[in-house]
């Protein structure tokens, strides 16, 4: 009888998505290819239109004054995706040389005036940021999950949002926590909305306010 072949088990883990597509605004159904650069893994299409549909529900889909800060910007799925729907600023950071050139590409290729894209360290730049004064209506955080990014960034954007502004957070745990478990990375911010999509959890966060 002849044996069967054992299964092949993958060994580089999980395929994620080659390109990825803008869901709202004048570059609708635009496509944005995806390095396959460390840590890169873009915020799915289904999570992002469920995340922008919080958004303009909490902004009265207002874009054409929004401020937007895209920390590690990688695919560039939401910086884009905010330009897209008509923000008047979006400022792309990551510290990735070839994804820092793809990103530019693609801002050539939307002819994205409203899109500045930066190299540097995130948190280096937020602290960079905050000390020049500068303010956003809205910041985007979705770091590689295992390195503890989303800790070191979370407190510094705290000085850099405007009155009302919000945070997107995606990790791969949630950001719900009870009573005196609440680390102190998270005391200052409240959760306003959250799901989970798989292993994603995202989140839209906005300062407490203060007695």
């Amino acid at each position: 009888m002849q044996k069967k072949k054992p299964a092949k088990v993958p060994v580089h883990g999980p395929q994620h998505a080659k390109q990825v597509r803008i869901i709202g605004g004048q570059w609708k159904r635009s496509t944005l290819p995806v390095l396959e650069a460390l840590g890169l893994r873009p915020t799915p299409d289904r999570v992002r239109e469920t995340v922008f549909n919080w958004i303009n529900h909490l902004r009265d889909g207002e874009w054409a004054a929004a401020q937007v800060l895209d920390l590690f910007s990688g695919s560039g799925a939401l910086g884009f995706e905010a330009a897209s729907r008509g923000a008047q600023n979006v400022l792309m950071i990551d510290s990735n040389s070839a994804v820092v050139r793809q990103l530019d590409s693609i801002k050539a290729k939307l002819n994205a005036a409203n899109v500045t894209v930066q190299r540097g360290d995130a948190v280096a730049s937020a602290q960079s940021l905050a000390l020049r004064g500068q303010r956003f209506d809205l910041v985007f955080l979705d770091p590689p999950y295992q390195q503890d990014f989303l800790s070191k960034a979370l407190p510094l954007c705290a000085g850099l949002l405007k009155e009302d502004g919000l945070v997107y957070a995606e990790s791969g745990l949630p950001l719900t926590f009870e009573g005196e478990e609440v680390p102190e990375w998270m005391a200052a911010w409240e959760v306003v909305r959250a799901d989970k999509a798989g292993m994603v959890y995202y989140h839209l966060l906005k300062l407490r306010l203060k007695n």
